[in-house]
């Protein structure tokens, strides 16, 4: 996808360089700057939803309503039972880990390329004047194979691109199980969310946190709401950045079809909820939100009606 973003050192080269201090690049002012928690134990329990009690028919309705609350409430959940085999989801994290560990000028054969998310590098970099994340991110078209660039996943060796394909094809059936639950859990017609999103893609996106001598004065990614259909996260481990170990995370998007447009399902805007958001399409809402410094809700907020009629009032 063509965005305009600057290119960037590598966090992970910056960070083998023993430093005793951050960059001030990636130095936080005061109100961003992470919590650091000293305890173990979570103040909030995230949703836990079991799919295995969602395809059972004694057990469905009520995990079906903590799926709802869950969505509404939390707008993330942890999902357990899902189906995807243990050995699949190592070899996926020990796929990565490799990756990153490449000398740079292996990497480097995977970089982005000027004007293109893709590739290897960081994402949402507008300006020269913002704040980075102290990651790297390797990030992907998977699905449909069409959408694949040649020089990204087809030249991944085996067997971590293998692991990749299957993976993929996995998450995209976990991803159209999920939403279509979603769907029931509003108790409208599964396919209607279908018929939205068109023909579906999917994305990856790889994380890697290197070790930081301040870990409280940076952020390993931006506050943000994903800007696709459904995110499955697979944490390789914690995300938050400190002084003494790496991190990963791998996460997979299911998106609209470039071409489709996207809005509120037709069946839930009555008079008594009536339409929060514009309807755009997807290529115009994926340029808009890939061209801005990643930020909480700001893109998302951009397109209610309630903002737009604030303007024009």
């Amino acid at each position: 996808m063509e965005v305009t973003a600057a290119l960037v050192p590598s966090v992970q080269e910056i960070a083998k360089e023993a430093l005793t201090k951050v960059p001030e690049r990636y130095v936080r002012p005061h109100h961003e700057r992470p919590i650091l928690s000293t305890t173990t134990t979570p103040s909030l329990q995230v949703p836990v939803i079991d799919l295995s009690k969602l395809l059972s028919q004694d057990l469905r309705e009520p995990e079906l309503k903590q799926l709802h609350y869950a969505c509404k409430d939390w707008g993330f959940f942890q999902l357990i039972n899902h189906g995807v085999s243990t050995s699949l989801l190592e070899n996926v994290k020990a796929g990565a880990q490799e990756f990153f560990n490449l000398p740079m000028e292996e990497k480097k054969k995977f970089g982005q390329k000027e004007g293109d998310v893709e590739g290897y590098g960081q994402a949402f970099v507008v300006s020269d004047e913002q704040k980075l994340d102290w990651a790297d991110m390797f990030f992907m078209f998977t699905l449909p194979p069409h959408k694949r660039k040649p020089h990204l996943l087809p030249s991944i060796p085996l067997p971590f691109r293998g692991d990749l394909e299957t993976y993929s094809e996995q998450l995209r059936s976990l991803a159209i199980q999920i939403l279509d639950l979603m769907a029931n859990s509003l108790a409208i017609d599964h396919m209607e969310i279908r018929e939205i999103l068109g023909e579906a893609e999917q994305s990856m996106r790889m994380n890697y946190y290197p070790p930081c001598p301040q870990p409280e004065l940076v952020i390993g990614l931006n506050s943000h709401s994903d800007g696709g259909g459904l995110t499955i996260l697979l944490q390789a481990n914690e995300v938050e950045v400190n002084s003494e170990k790496e991190r990963l995370s791998i996460a997979t998007f299911y998106n609209p079809a470039i071409d489709a447009v996207i809005g509120p399902a037709p069946s839930l805007v009555t008079p008594k909820t009536p339409q929060v958001f514009k309807r755009i399409s997807a290529g115009d809402y994926f340029k808009g939100y890939l061209a801005q410094e990643l930020r909480g809700k700001s893109f998302l907020d951009s397109i209610r009606i309630c903002a737009e009629n604030e303007k024009s009032s």
